[in-house]
């Protein structure tokens, strides 16, 4: 079983090298110089290939080449009237310089010397230039309209120049004067070419006109005028004193040849003016043909011969004809040697050729068939039909071939290659239409089959005996209508018995080979059939459609079985390779595919044509098939898949040797080889791990730069090709920028301007580099930004924990006694005023005009008071010394009357108005007392009568807890012990106290001055629990009849380094202010509506009351912070009104200058 293929590979390719103009020959006649559009084509002669292409990729057509005598240089002339000047054997291009010419330059011509260049133009004119010296020599005018032969006298020292135009008149100028020494009439039609005697004496001139005129260089008047009747292109003068028996030289007389639009050969004896020997270039192949006369005229008119070129050293002419081909003949007996089709234009159909498939048969967009030896392709070209060839088919293993054409007709021809031999030994005539499809049997050349565009399948019979030399005309023995439009293919089954045929009708047909009787139709494509084909081992048949698929008809019930599809255009022909394993197609748009059958899968896609592939054929062996398409490309594919799979594994064992190599090299710690090898294999990542082991060494960067000194220049622009891929990741990044820096500090600049992938590299390592150093700038702004913040708080960090409170000194007692003396005043005066309703939603107002954010609060309160806190601290200072005496020897008594007060407050809830009048009595007897305390020692009239009487509450107190401990003292002593016992756990205070907790905490005075005087803080100040805030407190005043709830919030504020004897003066001041204003129900709601609800967490806010420094270095702060929800709990924020059944917000928006005047000022009526 044949192994299945997997990749096709051009093995050799024969395009268009030459599409006209003139052409050139090197003195060896080893090359040939074609121009080809905007290039030029140095073909090799022996091996038929194309040597060395000259010529840019710019759009620029050439209108005109030269090469020069000594065979080193090519000047071409381009459409922009510019001369280009290449050294063609290295492909370079030494100079280019703008032609002074106004119109293209259409002719050139180098002197013996290669040092002359004479260019004429269409604008009438004709310049010299010095090759070597870089410079324009002449400028020669006289002529009239295109320039069409410059030619320089062999006798470089006579610096004679021959010119002609379309004025029909050759000039000659002496270059040493620029003048023109004569003006000669010879022809009467355009000249066409010139040549020289080779002793110089005789110039031979050819024109338009058909007649040769024979000039004397030195009269420069015209010696002989022979008339050969047609138009001549080329005249080419054979060497003196030279016998070719052949053709008739005996080599006294000069001899030359004449060629020109009929295709003939002439050769000229010049003293007798006869024409001694004819042929032509079918003639010339040993063609033998029916009709002589009338394939003379046919091939006469096809076959315009437009160029002539002797050469030499080799012997030979070289003739051009019209259509792009080159012969090569021999000059003693003018045969063949060999021939080159320039251009084959379209390539309609292909087939392989002899016992050994050495040669092709090529059907091309012309009348001749070419075939080509496939080694070098040399080619030969059949004469015989009188239009376009369209199709064509071979006899297995034999020299015998048939064709079709759009003449309408059929033919059988045989072919000797090695004797270049051919014979037309039949001609089939019958169809009215152009022949587009034909098949030979193939088990034996018994018959063969054609379809036309008359929708007829005509039935050949072949002859047993044909002889080359006599022409058989043939009759179709079975015509049959078979489609009702184009024919465009026809397929005999591999056992000659079956004959399928494809048409634009979008069917196929099979029919008996015997009759042309109809078997079946196969229906399914959309669009017409372009191909049919028979598989080699199954009854299978496959076709290609216009319609872009391939599909597969079994024979035995005309079913479609399978469907390819892949092509987006028409599939144009279709075969079956691999014994019928796989299938080959091409389409319009130059691709070939290859389809494995089984799986319907397209294993390969081939891209070498550039338009459409119309032929296709394969071998017989299978493993090479031949396609040629209207790019004029003949391509030879062979089959690489045995030879790609030993590559792929010679590949991989290689890899394995060298992956082992290198884990080696690496653990040897020889880190330049493995770095080489690394580069070698093309692994990145391993060469990362090198560059990483070396850097973790010491002295790593140092030996890390002396390596890649030692790189070469090709593993450097490898390593920065890399360097590119690894900083694209932030983790390989530093590597990747160690090797940008040490190879920019090694090489210089211009040395890394020659690496070739520089630019790439630059480019993608920009972006990247710039990211990794803003990465690196705000790295290096934060650790700045740490380091800054290091220092604070190890600045903070270096504070004692319990700071030494200084007593309060005697100025600062003075100014507070003034303070609650003012207070006083107001309070009395406002109480003889009665209070509105609404003072509680004054007061609500005033209490969220002064909430704010705990960051805002701390900035303000830190710019506004600064000034006064460093005032109020001097004068505290000298307070707390006078205070601290009073402080330990009255705390441990108001301690205690703290809690009587407590528990009376608990108890008056139930005892209605008698008991809440007692309390209010005793706790202004209380705040008195605290009066006494805060003034200065001085004055001890004061201070005896405020003892006095805080003696006398002390018994009304006593009473009156008498009265309450059956009560409620148990509740009243644990309350007590849970409040001391959570002291420090909360760290803030209700940001509005009220009124009875202001008087708690006032009496809590004299209990907190012995902490003090322990060295404690305010961190270990008492502070109630969750139980104790949430505890309810009914007050009933004369004034109202209506209960009030009210919640009661104990909070503390812990602030380290904050003097607790001050902040309690300053809630006993203003404790002060609010008595005298507030003791009405509405003012209690307003105390109640500024209660601080902990169990919603809302944002906190503050408000500031000034403070002292201590004596440490704590960072001032200006204000004792408040806390309060921003959304507090509805049940404190609303008063019900029982009687209207209408709740309302206690909260109002006031401006900032309401909220200071609100709080200077107590409320008024």
């Amino acid at each position: 079983m044949s192994q299945l293929k997997s990749s096709f590979a051009v093995k050799s390719k024969f395009e268009a090298f030459y599409t006209g103009g003139k052409i050139q020959i090197s003195s060896d006649g080893g090359y040939m110089f074609c121009g080809c559009g905007n290039r030029i084509n140095v073909l090799d002669v022996e091996t038929g290939k194309v040597h060395v292409t000259i010529g840019q990729d710019e759009d620029e057509e050439i209108t005109s080449f030269c090469l020069s005598p000594n065979d080193q240089y090519v000047v071409i002339a381009t459409q922009q009237l510019l001369l280009r000047q290449w050294d063609w054997k290295a492909q370079k291009l030494v100079r280019t310089w703008k032609a002074i010419h106004f119109a293209p330059i259409v002719s050139m011509a180098f002197d013996c010397t290669s040092t002359l260049l004479a260019t004429g133009s269409a604008d009438s004119t004709i310049k010299l230039w010095d090759v070597e010296k870089q410079y324009c020599t002449h400028n020669l005018r006289g002529h009239q309209g295109i320039i069409s032969v410059v030619a320089f006298h062999p006798d470089i020292s006579r610096l004679l120049l021959y010119t002609a135009g379309e004025d029909y008149k050759i000039r000659v100028w002496d270059l040493n004067t620029s003048k023109c020494l004569a003006e000669v009439a010879a022809h009467y039609s355009l000249v066409t070419s010139v040549d020289f005697s080779a002793d110089g004496s005789s110039i031979y001139t050819t024109g338009r006109d058909g007649v040769v005129r024979i000039l004397d260089t030195n009269t420069l008047t015209i010696k002989k005028t022979i008339p050969v009747f047609e138009v001549i292109e080329s005249v080419v003068l054979l060497p003196e004193n030279v016998e070719y028996p052949a053709i008739n030289v005996d080599g006294e007389s000069i001899y030359f040849i004449t060629a020109g639009n009929k295709g003939n050969l002439r050769l000229w004896n010049s003293d007798s003016g006869k024409c001694v020997f004819t042929t032509d270039v079918v003639n010339a192949t040993n063609q033998i043909t029916v009709d002589s006369s009338d394939s003379s005229k046919t091939d006469s008119d096809s076959q315009n011969i437009v160029q002539m070129i002797y050469n030499k050293q080799k012997n030979n002419v070289t003739v051009v004809t019209f259509d792009q081909n080159i012969s090569i003949l021999g000059l003693e007996k003018l045969r063949l040697q060999k021939q080159f089709a320039g251009n084959n234009d379209e390539i309609l159909d292909v087939k392989y050729f002899g016992e050994d498939e050495k040669f092709a048969v090529v059907a091309t967009n012309s009348m001749h068939i070419k075939v080509f030896q496939l080694s070098n392709f040399d080619c030969e070209i059949l004469y015989g039909h009188t239009d376009i060839v369209m199709c064509l088919d071979v006899v297995h293993k034999s020299d015998m071939f048939i064709t079709g054409a759009k003449d309408n007709t059929v033919r059988v021809w045989k072919i000797n290659p090695a004797v270049k031999q051919v014979s037309c030994l039949a001609i089939g005539q019958g169809h009215t239409h152009a022949v587009g499809a034909i098949a030979m049997s193939k088990v034996k050349p018994k018959f063969f089959v054609s379809g036309s565009e008359d929708c007829t399948l005509k039935l050949w019979l072949m002859s047993d005996v044909l002889d080359p030399s006599v022409t058989k005309e043939m009759h179709a023995a079975v015509t049959e209508k078979a489609h009702d439009k184009t024919i465009c293919s026809v397929v005999v089954a591999p056992n000659d018995k079956f004959i399928a045929s494809g048409s634009m009708d979008k069917t196929a047909k099979l029919w008996k080979a015997s009759d042309l009787s109809l078997i079946g139709v196969m229906r399914g494509h959309r669009k017409g059939i372009w191909c049919v084909q028979f598989s080699p081992v199954d009854q299978i048949l496959a076709t290609s459609s216009g319609d872009g698929t391939v599909k597969l008809w079994s024979l035995s019930d005309f079913s479609c079985v399978r469907t390819f599809e892949g092509h987006d255009c028409a599939v144009l022909k279709v075969t079956f390779v691999t014994r019928g394993m796989q299938l080959l197609s091409s389409g319009t748009n130059g691709l070939v595919k290859l389809w494995t059958i089984k799986n319907n899968e397209c294993v390969k896609t081939m891209d070498e044509h550039d338009d459409k592939v119309w032929a296709m054929a394969v071998n017989d062996a299978g493993d090479s098939f031949i396609t040629g398409g209207a790019d004029s490309n003949l391509i030879i594919w062979k089959d690489v898949t045995e030879t790609e799979q030993n590559e792929v594994r010679e590949k991989q064992e290689q890899f394995i040797l060298q992956g082992q190599e290198l884990s080696n090299l690496i653990q040897q710690k020889k880190y330049l080889k493995a770095i080489g090898l690394a580069i070698t294999l093309e692994q990145p990542f391993r060469l990362l791990n090198i560059l990483k082991e070396i850097l973790s060494e010491e002295g790593g960067n140092d030996k890390l730069f002396s390596t890649l000194q030692k790189l070469r220049m090709d593993q450097i622009d490898a390593l920065l090709r890399f360097a590119v891929k690894w900083n694209t990741n932030s983790r390989h990044c530093h590597e990747a920028q160690v090797i940008i820096s040490s190879v920019l500090k090694t090489y210089p600049p211009k040395q890394l301007h020659e690496l070739g992938n520089l630019k790439s590299s630059v480019e993608g390592l920009l972006p990247y580099t710039g990211r990794h150093f803003n990465r690196m700038s705000r790295l290096v702004q934060q650790s700045m930004f740490l380091e800054y913040t290091w220092q604070c708080m190890k600045g903070i960090s270096s504070l004692q924990p319990h700071a030494e409170v200084e007593p309060i000194s005697q100025e600062t007692a003075r100014i507070t006694e003034e303070t609650v003396d003012q207070s006083e005043e107001s309070s009395s005066e406002s109480e003889s005023e009665p209070v509105m309703d609404n003072d509680t939603e004054a007061n609500d107002k005033i209490r969220k005009g002064n909430l704010q954010d705990d960051s805002e609060a701390n900035e303000s309160s830190s710019s506004e008071s600064d000034n006064e806190t460093v005032k109020e601290s001097l004068t505290q200072k000298k307070g707390k010394k006078a205070r601290k005496k009073n402080t330990k020897t009255l705390g441990k008594d108001k301690s205690t009357k703290v809690d009587e007060i407590k528990s009376m407050e608990l108890k008056s809830s139930e005892k209605g108005k008698s008991l809440d009048e007692k309390v209010v009595l005793q706790t202004e007897d209380l705040s008195n007392e605290d009066l006494s305390d805060n003034s200065d020692e001085s004055d001890n009239s004061d201070s005896g009568k405020e003892n006095g009487r805080v003696a006398l509450k002390g018994k009304k107190l006593d009473k009156t807890k008498a009265k309450l401990v059956g009560i409620k003292g148990k509740d009243l002593d644990s309350e007590t012990s849970e409040s001391d016992s959570d002291s420090g756990e909360d760290d803030t205070l209700s940001s509005v106290m009220s009124e009875k907790e202001m008087l708690r905490l006032a009496q809590v005075k004299s209990s907190a001055g012995k902490r003090l005087e322990k060295g404690s803080s305010l961190e270990d100040s008492d502070d109630t629990d969750d139980d104790e805030s949430d505890s309810e407190v009914e007050f009933k005043p004369e004034s109202s009849s209506e209960a009030v709830t009210m919640d009661v919030e104990e909070d503390a504020s812990d602030r380290g380094g904050v003097s607790e004897e001050n902040i309690k003066k300053n809630l006993f001041e203003s404790y002060i202010k609010k008595k005298k204003n507030r003791g009405s129900k509405q003012n209690l709601d307003a105390q109640v509506s500024k209660k601080t609800d902990t169990r919603r967490g809302g944002q906190k806010r503050k408000i500031t009351d000034d403070y002292t420094v201590i004596k440490d270095k704590t960072p001032k702060v200006i204000g004792m912070q408040y806390f309060v929800d921003k959304k507090p709990d509805k049940n404190t924020h609303l008063v019900d009104d029982k009687e209207n059944k209408v709740s309302r917000p206690l909260t109002r928006n006031l401006t900032k200058a309401a909220k200071l005047k609100s709080l200077k000022k107590p409320g008024r009526r």
